[in-house]
């Protein structure tokens, strides 16, 4: 496989798609071929299980029904857009991956971490990234961008960013403790930032791995 992987993760309102977005601008002015997509919702299938796993309607989705839903998407989402893309030589840049549903499903729901390790595995064909780029920040701060994104954009808060407070902390802190374990793979930035510093330290990065 030619091509180079590149996933953003963290918690509600981040900017990791922000930034993700702003990163595949900046490459391509330099000529490169790059893929955006995102989890879930990364295909037309994905998009449908998107709308499931995002509904405040669905609060009542058990913590293995929900982490299933993603697993399904990402079984797809794999097999038809991240690894024909990765095989064709070109940059894909994901916003979420099997690292959300360490966070979301494990940390925070409390799924068993065997459990969703092995459904990552199995979901992903053991595709993993090149490069994690985990954009932290406290979780007051993110979930309040994320809701005040919503109002703006004429939107309700979707399922997840209507759960409480003590819930991102949960997924912050798996997040963190996932950058800790593979720190080789892992980079770790502050979010808290005006936009322009973090695209700076995300494309140094991304260039640094991927030459420019």
């Amino acid at each position: 496989m030619t091509g180079t992987f590149v996933t953003f993760e963290g918690i509600e309102g981040c900017g990791k798609t922000t930034q993700a977005a702003r990163l595949k601008a900046a490459l391509e002015k330099r000529g490169k071929v790059v893929i955006l997509t995102r989890e879930p919702g990364g295909t037309p299938i994905g998009a449908k299980l998107r709308e499931i796993l995002l509904d405040p309607m669905t609060r009542q989705l058990v913590p293995l029904a929900e982490l299933l839903l993603y697993e399904a998407d990402r079984a797809q989402h794999v097999a038809e857009t991240i690894r024909p893309a990765l095989e064709a030589g070109k940059i894909v840049l994901c916003d979420r991956y099997v690292d959300a549903s360490t966070a979301y499903q494990g940390a925070a729901r409390g799924v068993s971490a065997d459990m969703v390790r092995t459904l990552n595995t199995i979901a992903s064909g053991g595709l993993t990234p090149m490069l994690t780029l985990l954009l932290d920040l406290p979780e007051e701060t993110s979930v309040g961008r994320a809701r005040e994104r919503a109002l703006k954009a004429g939107a309700k808060p979707d399922r997840f960013e209507r759960e409480a407070l003590g819930f991102h902390k949960a997924v912050r802190q798996g997040y963190l403790e996932l950058a800790a374990r593979e720190p080789t793979r892992f980079r770790v930035l502050n979010g808290d930032r005006p936009v322009e510093e973090v695209e700076k330290d995300v494309l140094e990065i991304v260039l640094a791995g991927i030459g420019p």
